[in-house]
């Protein structure tokens, strides 16, 4: 829904901490390609404080993303919410509506798939798929694998229960969870995407490599340094290859910045211009 004149075109990033973040940046060069005169900050807010500083941003502004650890917290603030972040449970995209009510959507999946599918060149048709990690982060992806028609999705997290919650409210034979330890007998995969904490974390991340063979392409949802121990990890496996997920983040800003704009910004020059910085 592209905004009126009767809202500021004021938006922001949520999270805590948010320094780090990229997507100010994402969206002002959206917006100098779109010819979208735009204010975009980040706002670091403790989790007992997101509501009410959303709430007092959003008064006066048109939209905000949502990135750790608020996605929960978004989507249980919102009036009305998408199927995408119905499904996930969380949001990354709030929107302040016309009425005043708030509305939620989660582009994080859908963002993977372009990515994966587009820039990565990686088939995810009839692929057979890891999906480390069954928080957040791995939910907000795991619908979008599975409607990009994956064969197989393997759900697994140090919490089997966790992964077992997951996989069962897919509702589908396709998505199955296994324990953690039991990784170094399930096989090669085509995509092995990793969406657990342990990189932001700073925690070592031990996996077999016989999960990886010449074909398979390793993800990490996060980018920076917090990927780095996947990356290097699927690398010395042998791996097709490695990816942050600086694609996603544009991708999925992409998303949101068409929800506001009623335009998808190009994506292509972005990406590259925040490539050749990092």
């Amino acid at each position: 829904m592209p905004h009126g004149t009767a809202l500021p075109a004021r938006y922001a990033v949520f999270g805590h901490p948010v320094s780090h973040s990229l997507s100010p940046a994402i969206h002002r060069l959206f917006g100098e390609q779109c010819g979208v005169a735009l204010e975009y900050a980040a706002v670091d807010a403790a989790p007992e404080a997101f509501a009410d500083a959303v709430h007092r941003f959003l008064s006066g502004a048109h939209g905000v993303n949502v990135t750790l650890p608020h996605k929960a917290a978004a989507f249980a603030l919102a009036d009305e919410r998408s199927a995408a972040a119905s499904r996930a449970g969380s949001a990354n995209v709030l929107t302040r509506l016309p009425n005043g009510r708030l509305a939620a959507h989660n582009t994080d999946g859908a963002g993977l798939v372009r990515d994966l599918t587009e820039r990565q060149r990686c088939a995810l048709a009839g692929a057979r798929v890891l999906l480390l990690g069954a928080g957040g982060a791995a939910r907000g992806v795991a619908w979008d694998l599975l409607d990009a028609g994956v064969q197989e999705l393997t759900i697994a997290n140090r919490t089997a229960d966790t992964a077992a919650a997951l996989a069962g409210s897919l509702g589908v034979t396709r998505a199955r969870a296994h324990y953690w330890q039991d990784l170094a007998e399930l096989g090669r995969f085509d995509l092995v995407v990793h969406a657990t904490s342990a990189g932001m974390l700073g925690q070592r991340l031990e996996l077999p490599g016989s999960l990886v063979g010449p074909r398979t392409v390793g993800y990490d949802l996060s980018y920076g340094a917090g990927a780095q121990g996947f990356l290097d990890w699927a690398r010395s496996a042998g791996a097709r290859t490695a990816c942050d997920g600086l694609g996603m983040l544009v991708e999925q800003a992409a998303d949101a910045f068409a929800l506001w704009h009623g335009r998808r910004p190009d994506t292509g020059p972005v990406y590259a211009r925040l490539r050749t910085a990092a």
